[in-house]
């Protein structure tokens, strides 16, 4: 159900603002959004598994959470994001 580190640190290099950059909102924006995606696949098998929910609920809360941190202080940058992760809003 969760994402390899593979995959985390593929996700780190493509959306680093700068060399060796793991903490920015864009790199924990696109680690949460690969994780939404694998519980969501995970929820069309397994409809009542209410407790992996109550953590995607989580996920989508702090990724929300993240992105109006960044649309409030560097809305070029929210766009951007927004755009190359495909997350509606």
């Amino acid at each position: 159900m969760s994402i390899t580190a593979e995959d985390k640190a593929r996700l780190m290099k493509e959306y680093a603002t700068k060399e060796g950059d793991t903490g920015s909102p864009e790199v924990q924006v696109a680690i949460l959004s690969s994780r939404i995606a694998t519980l969501t696949e995970h929820f069309k098998t397994h409809a009542k598994d209410n407790h992996s929910r109550r953590g995607l609920l989580m996920m989508v809360a702090q990724r929300r959470k993240l992105l109006d941190y960044l649309k409030k202080n560097d809305e070029g940058r929210y766009q951007t994001l927004i755009q190359r992760l495909g997350i509606r809003r």
